[in-house]
């Protein structure tokens, strides 16, 4: 059987959230924010599940989710540990975190020869966005360089809680992904938004810009990219460079400036919600709850 994999990158801390919050219960039986992505990647086609986990959760991810999904899709596990580097390489002195979105994907490379997406696990993402990033992946199109992303409108992505890190997209008239900025402190201010620039000045943003939320189509070959990508970081850092990563976005971005890789942003209208803050539990809560009494989802116990 031909495989489309989703690889859902779980091993992040949630400093700002406080605890482990992809494991936080949000549905009406204690269901996390994944079981509705991994139902609507299920519904969209996708049949393997690969979980970017670090080795100190294992043990309550499988028993608050993994266990569970066993049952419905294919499921394997990647560890994103910061030894995990290209051969000659070693970890800083003073590292304690993992090296970033970008490492976390790599860590995948001996598990992943087939198209493939990839979404944070703390975020929701909505039907549409798992259904067009399905399409594109299994297209006709041969192409082993051509990507994509599910481009969500701005105001549909934003918390009410605080301010939130977006990658701010600018595509060709064709919808071709042209460059993508890594804006932090983005926040919602009457009908725009706006975030802190290098010189503390503020930065007015369009509520209707096609932003990033980390939701990635691939093929195999971004995986020798990524590498490469990689040994480019560590070689460029440090020592004094300890919590800096190597980031997806900025990865993808490069490999189109360089003319290495297409990707095509593909609009959804699905409204993002996520736990961010910790007050943002509530609102999520609320959102699935509405979703369930629409009837987009069954009862997943």
């Amino acid at each position: 059987m031909a495989f489309t994999t989703l690889v859902i990158m779980a091993a992040g801390m949630g400093s700002r959230y406080g605890g482990i919050k992809q494991l936080e219960p949000v549905g009406p039986n204690g269901e996390i924010i994944m079981d509705y992505s991994i139902y609507d990647a299920i519904c969209a086609g996708f049949n393997k599940v690969i979980f970017i986990i670090r080795k100190d959760i294992e043990k309550d991810f499988k028993e608050v989710i993994g266990k569970r999904i066993e049952k419905q899709i294919k499921v394997e596990y990647v560890f994103q540990e910061s030894d995990i580097l290209p051969g000659g390489y070693s970890t800083q002195i003073g590292r304690k975190k993992p090296w970033g979105t970008g490492h976390a994907v790599y860590c995948c490379k001996d598990l992943v020869n087939e198209p493939f997406a990839v979404i944070n696990a703390d975020d929701y993402y909505g039907k549409e966005a798992f259904r067009i990033i399905y399409n594109f992946l299994n297209s006709d199109e041969n192409n082993p360089y051509l990507y994509c992303m599910a481009g969500f409108v701005l105001g549909n992505t934003l918390s009410e809680n605080g301010t939130v890190t977006r990658g701010i997209c600018k595509t060709d008239s064709d919808g071709w992904l042209m460059d993508i900025v890594e804006t932090s402190g983005i926040i919602k201010e009457g009908d725009h938004a706006k975030a802190k620039g290098k010189d503390d000045r503020d930065i007015v943003i369009d509520i209707n810009s096609s932003v990033s939320m980390n939701m990635w189509g691939f093929k195999p070959t971004v995986f020798e990219e990524l590498e490469k990508g990689f040994k480019e970081f560590l070689d460029s850092l440090s020592p004094e460079d300890i919590k800096k990563e190597y980031l997806l976005p900025e990865v993808v971005g490069s490999l189109v400036n360089s003319n290495i890789a297409k990707v095509k942003v593909l609009k959804t209208s699905d409204r993002w919600f996520g736990v961010t803050y910790k007050e943002d539990k509530a609102s999520v809560v609320e959102s699935i709850r509405q979703l369930i009494d629409s009837g987009a989802y069954p009862d997943l116990e």
